[in-house]
């Protein structure tokens, strides 16, 4: 029997492979054939451990999805690698009312453009981070900056993991992005706000918003990268250092998921849906025709240079707070060792 302990692993509501291997079963068949149980960060009732989706803290832990948490604990000292990243582009938009005047990002100047931001705390805050750099990208495609627009941060709640009673939501799992920028627009506090994915679709057709830019499947990665745009697959230096073979074999579990997902598209995209908790319809408009086709897990050289593009982005803006080297970050190891038992 291995002495190895039981693993844990947290994905965000998001395309990626690893979720649809986890909701597939496929992850708890790998590591259960080790000997080896697998446990979910995310379902944990000690706050301690949900944190560690953020602060990837837990040693014996993997983690795939939004690429700033990650990043940022990694600027603070956590010596986590990368051993997969996957590219699946998402609907990232700024939208405004009909009733604005504003038609295309050329009218944002002067205008005012509502950003998230979270109470102070020791996280840090991805979703004021994510909206800055879909604001800056927006502006950029009409030659503005953030100088050229009034930047009106706009409070909103901490999210944590567990979302506590069902009737917080009126019985649903979770609650929709995006309502306190929804409320100050209402209110007339401010002018339009970033949306993004499959949510942030849907938040612009409840409203009938007009959308000023959007640039989600802009051809230069530099416009389209954010916070879901590459996902990385990291893993705790611990687990890496003393289970390589495990951490192939995880590398090899998540790998099989593209070709899965391209014979398999309709179940894929419901995967995702069920995932994100939105309809498989909001999924097809938000990330493209071609989803299924986006789930690899790869390391190719210009997903690690847009991994490395936001990193640099977030530490000018100073949302980390040590600048680091992003290819080094990156172990090959995993992915070579996963396509050799592949080959083999």
């Amino acid at each position: 029997m291995s002495t190895t302990p039981a693993l844990w692993y947290t994905r965000c509501r998001a395309p990626t492979p690893l979720s649809l291997a986890a909701q597939l079963g496929w992850i708890d068949r790998s590591f259960g054939a080790q000997g080896v149980g697998v446990k979910s960060i995310r379902n944990s009732q000690d706050p301690d451990v949900r944190q560690s989706h953020y602060t990837h803290s837990l040693d014996w832990s993997f983690r795939q999805g939004g690429n700033i948490p990650p990043i940022w604990a990694r600027s603070g000292g956590r010596e986590t690698r990368v051993v997969g990243i996957t590219t699946t582009d998402e609907f990232q938009a700024i939208i405004a009312l009909p009733e604005s005047g504003i038609r295309a990002a050329g009218d944002l100047a002067g205008r005012r453009i509502g950003v998230p931001r979270k109470p102070v705390n020791k996280i840090v805050d991805f979703q004021q981070a994510t909206a800055l750099k879909g604001i800056v990208s927006a502006l950029s495609l009409v030659g503005l900056t953030a100088k050229h627009v009034e930047l009106v941060y706009v409070e909103t709640q901490q999210n944590t993991l567990i979302t506590g009673d069902a009737q917080d939501f009126h019985g649903l799992r979770r609650r929709l992005p995006y309502g306190r920028e929804l409320r100050a627009l209402a209110r007339g506090e401010i002018d339009a706000f970033f949306v993004k994915g499959a949510e942030g679709l849907i938040v612009a057709n409840q409203i009938g918003a007009t959308v000023v830019s959007e640039f989600g499947f802009h051809p230069d990665a530099r416009i389209r990268v954010n916070n879901g745009t590459p996902r990385p697959l990291t893993v705790d230096p611990l687990f890496l250092a003393e289970r390589p073979d495990l951490v192939a074999d995880l590398v090899e579990t998540v790998s099989r998921v593209g070709d899965w997902a391209e014979a398999n598209p309709d179940d894929a995209v419901r995967f995702i849906a069920r995932e994100i908790g939105v309809s498989e319809q909001a999924i097809w408009a938000g990330n493209g025709p071609d989803v299924h086709k986006h789930l690899r897990l790869t390391l190719e050289e210009d997903e690690v240079e847009a991994l490395a593009h936001f990193k640099n982005f977030l530490f000018e803006w100073g949302f980390i707070p040590v600048d680091f080297d992003a290819g080094a970050w990156v172990d090959h190891g995993p992915l070579e060792a996963a396509r050799h038992k592949k080959a083999a």
